[in-house]
């Protein structure tokens, strides 16, 4: 598929200069230079470009014509920048957000998964440190761990729900960064419950309440759960060859819980994966002088999808991993490692910016970001590269499985 123009980032100049009147109300004085389409403008031009990695860089770069000229935007005083979030309106950007997600086009997945009547939804949150300056600190609970020289180390947590079909989040929300209470995982899911969707989770979201919340919210789930999580058996299910090739080893409902547990509403299928782990995520015994071990895992995994065929089950789960590669992308390729603002205004901006950015780079290419991509896209928005010159990158040919395929066979021929 060939990339016609870049519509979509021309077009998004457009939708934020709705947000130019946010937070004028009190602007009694017709003085106010930082408006909050400029500032969503400055945090985007930001997330597209690695070298500008701090609000001084950002008020450097809108020296240069080319990017003053591309953005509209004059230069800002630090002040105005850390103070102007406090005043905006943040209802008034994810309406634009709701827009853009109307639009948002499917990316190629397995076929098999069109069994699946619900919308997979995968779920799991992230940790976005930062120097904690605010009063409230202790109530928000941004403490979250303790150095090795004793300090302590402060952040937030975006607990985010990805659409596999489009890579890009269908919800963000914020909180302190220590996983307890009403914001720990589960219980920040179960505030935000949809039907029809399938959620999918690690084992932070085992939780007996929080599927029986997911069911009634008509809604389904597959969860992992720890391998010494107590069940008890209520009917052994016979595997398919399919089932078998797929590594599953067992299939059977169950019920969670020991002997005296309450009885769930629903019926509960347990499938356990056999799995290779990953190699910096295993043990190995040493025995002897050259002998080692690879120990293998087993993933159990828990759902409500009763007449799913199981390898389809343990498939799903798999597409799991697909939000760590999101969370990589958001925090490395986007740049939200570091956070430009402290406060927790200038910082949901932020978040909803780089939600903005994934759905630009999906309208406008279809297909999963890579670092090139979010680089070129950069320089065209600091007025660099030419239109023409990023549609060329884009439609370049992606040869990645072939050269990985190349890879594999010359390692197999020089361990020969």
């Amino acid at each position: 598929m060939e990339v016609q123009g870049l519509k979509h980032f021309k077009r998004i100049l457009s939708l934020l200069w709705r947000l130019h009147d946010a937070g004028c109300e009190r602007d009694s004085a017709g003085n106010r230079r930082l408006f909050m389409d400029d500032y969503c403008a400055v945090v985007l031009l930001y997330l597209f470009n690695p070298l500008l990695h701090s609000i001084r860089k950002l008020q450097k770069a809108l020296q240069l014509n080319h990017v003053a000229k591309a953005l509209g935007i004059r230069r800002f005083s630090l002040g105005s920048f850390s103070e102007s979030a406090r005043v905006f309106d943040l209802s008034r950007l994810t309406a634009i957000i709701n827009e853009l997600a109307g639009e948002l086009v499917p990316l190629s997945r397995d076929p098999r998964l069109s069994e699946l009547k619900r919308v997979l939804t995968l779920v799991d949150a992230t940790v976005l440190r930062g120097i904690c300056r605010l009063a409230q600190a202790t109530a928000l609970q941004t403490r979250y761990n303790t150095a090795k020289d004793g300090t302590a180390m402060h952040g937030w947590r975006a607990h985010t729900q990805l659409d596999v079909e489009t890579f890009c989040p269908h919800r963000v929300e914020r909180t302190g960064a220590r996983n307890a209470g009403v914001n720990r995982e589960h219980n920040v899911l179960r505030r935000s419950l949809e039907p029809g969707r399938c959620y999918v989770a690690d084992g932070g979201y085992a939780d007996r309440t929080l599927f029986e919340d997911i069911v009634a919210a008509q809604s389904s789930y597959v969860i992992r759960i720890p391998e010494n999580r107590v069940f008890g058996v209520i009917e052994e299910r016979l595997l398919s060859r399919e089932a078998l090739d797929a590594n599953v080893v067992r299939d059977a409902w169950v019920r969670l819980g020991g002997g005296d547990a309450k009885e769930m509403n629903h019926t509960v299928r347990l499938i356990t994966v056999h799995v290779e782990p990953h190699r910096r995520r295993t043990r190995i015994k040493q025995e002897g002088r050259n002998k080692s071990f690879r120990h293998t895992e087993r993933i159990v995994i828990v759902t409500d999808l009763l007449e799913l065929p199981a390898e389809l089950v343990a498939l799903i789960y798999r597409y799991r991993y697909t939000i760590e590669l999101f969370f990589r992308f958001f925090k490395q390729l986007l740049g939200m490692r570091h956070l430009l603002s402290q406060r927790q205004e200038g910082m949901d901006i932020q978040i909803y910016c780089a939600v903005i950015a994934c759905m630009l780079i999906n309208l406008q290419t279809a297909r999963k970001p890579d670092s090139m991509m979010v680089f070129m896209l950069g320089m065209y928005l600091m007025g660099v590269a030419t239109e023409q010159e990023v549609q060329n990158h884009l439609n370049e040919a992606d040869r990645r499985g072939v050269k990985l395929r190349a890879k594999e066979e010359l390692w197999k021929k020089l361990g020969a």
